[in-house]
């Protein structure tokens, strides 16, 4: 349960920097800052999926989402 919050932080992260990455390939420019977000991203999600026993399935994001929404609300 400890690690929903790092799967759930790192999804949030990398799903809002996919669209900064993809304006500064459209301008010809490198996307540094994002891809800095991104590799945080992926690190908080390697971290949640390695310090939980098992793993994560496809199949329990959405219930580690709700998990974590609802702690913080």
């Amino acid at each position: 349960m400890e690690t929903d919050l790092p799967l759930i932080a790192g999804l949030v992260i990398a799903g809002f920097s996919v669209p900064p990455v993809l304006s500064a390939i459209s301008e010809r420019r490198p996307p540094r800052s994002s891809l800095v977000t991104i590799l945080i991203a992926i690190g908080l999600i390697t971290y949640a999926v390695m310090m939980k026993p098992g793993g994560y399935a496809i199949d329990e994001i959405p219930d580690a989402f709700f998990r974590v929404l609802g702690r913080l609300l």
